[in-house]
């Protein structure tokens, strides 16, 4: 067992929903293992009342969380990151700034629950928290310390095929 906290950056076009339940679930279930951080490249400015409804009902820590550019990311002095996992296929398709120690990525898109509006909205990012607790639970068991980076490439773009995955997730690369 090795001390390394590993950070990982979860993004997203607004950085107001997905990518935000991303980084709770990282932070919660990472024990300590794991700093999750979340940015997107055109954020909304502040993070959706539902994100932040559904993860405080749920006891996922939500102080501080606000939405926020990928620039505070790429700059000399931000985290440098181990993974970054794109959860919207727009985020996915965009040119991103050139992380520092070239992390490995993957493609986790699901669904905006934000897309969805009045009574079903609820449940909506009731399941996006779900297909994202089951994804970083996933990762969390891959044996990080003994796999290369080609195998933890596969097993991530797996992960990210799974069950709930986008359209754009699901395709071949």
């Amino acid at each position: 067992m090795t001390d390394r906290i590993y950070n990982v950056l979860f993004l997203c076009t607004g950085n107001s929903a997905r990518s935000i339940l991303g980084e709770a679930v990282m932070n919660k279930l990472g024990e300590g293992r794991f700093r999750a951080y979340s940015a997107g490249s055109q954020p909304k400015g502040e993070v959706h009342p539902m994100a932040l409804s559904v993860l405080s009902s749920l006891e996922f820590e939500t102080a501080g969380m606000r939405s926020k550019s990928w620039g505070e990311f790429a700059a000399s002095d931000a985290p440098k990151f181990d993974f970054i996992f794109t959860v919207c296929d727009n985020a996915a398709g965009e040119t991103c700034p050139v992380w520092i120690g070239h992390p490995l990525t993957a493609h986790w898109g699901i669904e905006d629950p934000a897309a969805v509006e009045g009574e079903g909205q609820r449940e909506a990012f009731m399941q996006a928290l779900r297909f994202l607790q089951n994804r970083i639970a996933l990762f969390l068991a891959l044996p990080l310390t003994s796999l290369d980076d080609m195998a933890t490439r596969r097993h991530l773009k797996e992960i990210g095929q799974g069950e709930g995955a986008s359209a754009k997730a699901g395709a071949s690369e």
